[in-house]
């Protein structure tokens, strides 16, 4: 492990890697602060469970357009750097929301504020997100490749430390400490991050932005300027003009020469806007014909559907086991924590026994198993479990580590089909699309449970309809299968 770590930081920089560790843990541990505002929408704020939701949809759409952060930095650079000064930027708008909220309690006591100071900070997680993704893509193609699978290694493990250390220390700060306190100590992460920044080099070399080409006017290429210049000196051709006609032709040549280079100098200041703006350009027509393609649309919209089909009914779950299970904030963090081991088990699953099968029986698989797994819901929700002398507690951790190690089944198609159907060139830009799609997916998917929440009157206190929420929400999954027909038919975990 320690030659392992030696050989990254030798072929990356150790200050490279202890970025990338410390960017995907901070992404990680934001459940330490996202368990505090679940209470703080609930507690303080008394909003339902649909208003909850929806503040939670509404918080987490910037992650929906990702691949406007990749557009952005990678068509204007600042001061000739595509990525650094964006994760600067990134790192602030992370940053300054939970200062905001940590200090004014006037501001995290309104529900309008509240949600547009989350918005702001996730908007910034999810550039710092885009930006060092770019920064590995870009590392590995330039320096090692070999070591690509490597720098993805840390960045889940360090993502998987850090939500195993938020969930476990949230609930615990929780029951001890103020939620203002809680908002700024997790602020230390941010500015570590953005003190970080200050000691990695970006390598402006391949990235230089401006070439000398494109500089200059079209017209000095062939060139105007260089045939002027050459003709005081032309030997190869006798004149028999006077001497004031050599003059006249040797003023109109300077003449020429002196428009030529003003001519040079405007393009000079002007093709930096317009280079910018035909980059920006290029990489929005190459994105969009580039998911026009049929390989690459249908199993997008299949992605998409499966999350939109299924209304997202965790909020309301968490008034559930808080009002009436009396689940204490410690607990539900431990059962976060097992989640994580159940996503890490499933992974371990895949790859060991289902790599090898087709992702429509894969998907299909995991679909119905979601389906399944719900039935623990039916059977909390309606006491069954205590009849036959099972605690919730024991039923709450088996479903938590069971319903994340199935999704666990499903998106790890999800990465497969994104990383195999990027044409080259436009890899990092069109994968932040297929993430942003998964995001906007889920995003949709939670405002649909947010709606089903209210058509069926489910609130803080009122939970008689929550039964028939879950066995919609069970019946819902089964809808993704009847279009697996968009997947590709022959594509495995190892090829499409």
């Amino acid at each position: 492990m320690i030659k392992w770590t030696k050989q990254l930081n030798a072929a990356f920089g150790a200050s490279f890697i202890w970025l990338i560790c410390l960017i995907y843990f901070t992404q990680g541990f934001r459940s330490f602060v996202w368990t505090a505002i679940s209470y703080q929408l609930k507690d303080n704020l008394k909003l339902s469970p649909s208003a909850s939701q929806f503040v939670f949809s509404v918080a987490f759409f910037p992650w929906s357009i990702k691949p406007l952060y990749g557009i952005l930095s990678d068509c204007f650079p600042i001061k000739g750097r595509k990525r650094i000064p964006y994760l600067v930027l990134a790192t602030v708008l992370s940053l300054v929301p939970w200062l905001i909220l940590g200090l004014s309690s006037t501001l995290r006591g309104s529900t309008w504020h509240l949600t547009i100071f989350l918005t702001m900070q996730n908007l910034g997680s999810a550039m710092a997100d885009v930006v060092i993704d770019a920064m590995i893509a870009e590392a590995v193609r330039y320096d090692r490749a070999s070591f690509a699978g490597d720098l993805q290694s840390i960045s889940w493990s360090s993502m998987a430390l850090g939500g195993i250390c938020g969930s476990l220390l949230g609930g615990y700060a929780l029951s001890n400490l103020q939620i203002d306190v809680i908002f700024l100590l997790f602020s230390v992460l941010p500015c570590i991050q953005l003190l970080s920044c200050s000691f990695v080099d970006e390598n402006t070399a391949n990235i230089n932005f401006l070439s000398e080409d494109s500089i200059r006017h079209p017209l000095t290429n062939g060139s105007a300027l260089d045939e002027d210049e050459d003709i005081p000196f032309n030997k190869n051709k006798k004149s028999h003009s006077t001497t004031t006609r050599r003059k006249k032709g040797k003023t109109k040549g300077k003449t020429r020469a002196i428009n030529t280079r003003k001519s040079a100098s405007f393009e000079k200041r002007d093709s930096l806007s317009f280079k910018w703006f035909r980059s920006l350009k290029n990489a929005i027509y190459d994105l969009c014909r580039a998911f026009r393609q049929p390989m690459i649309l249908r199993p997008m919209s299949w992605f998409l559907l499966a999350h939109v089909a299924v209304p997202n009914l965790s909020t309301v779950i968490f008034y559930y086991q808080t009002e009436v299970l009396k689940l204490e904030a410690s607990f539900l963090g431990t059962a976060r924590v097992v989640g994580w081991l159940g996503l890490m088990l499933g992974t371990f699953v895949y790859n060991r026994h289902l790599k090898y099968m087709t992702l429509r029986k894969i998907l299909m698989c995991a679909h119905i198993g979601l389906a399944f797994s719900n039935l623990l819901e039916i059977v909390i929700v309606s006491r069954k479990n205590i009849a036959f002398g099972v605690s919730d507690r024991i039923v709450v951790l088996f479903g938590s580590a069971l319903a994340d190690g199935i999704n666990q089944f499903k998106f790890m198609p999800f990465l497969i089909l994104s990383g195999q159907l990027c044409p080259p060139g436009i890899e990092g830009t069109l994968f932040a699309l297929f993430m942003s799609i998964n995001n906007l997916g889920a995003t949709l998917g939670s405002f649909v449970g947010a709606g089903l929440a209210s058509i069926l009157n489910i609130d803080s206190g009122s939970f008689d309809n929550l039964l028939l929420g879950i066995i919609i929400h069970t019946l819902c999954n089964f809808i993704p299968v009847a279009f697996l027909f968009l997947i590709p038919k022959e594509a495995t975990g190892l090829s499409a």
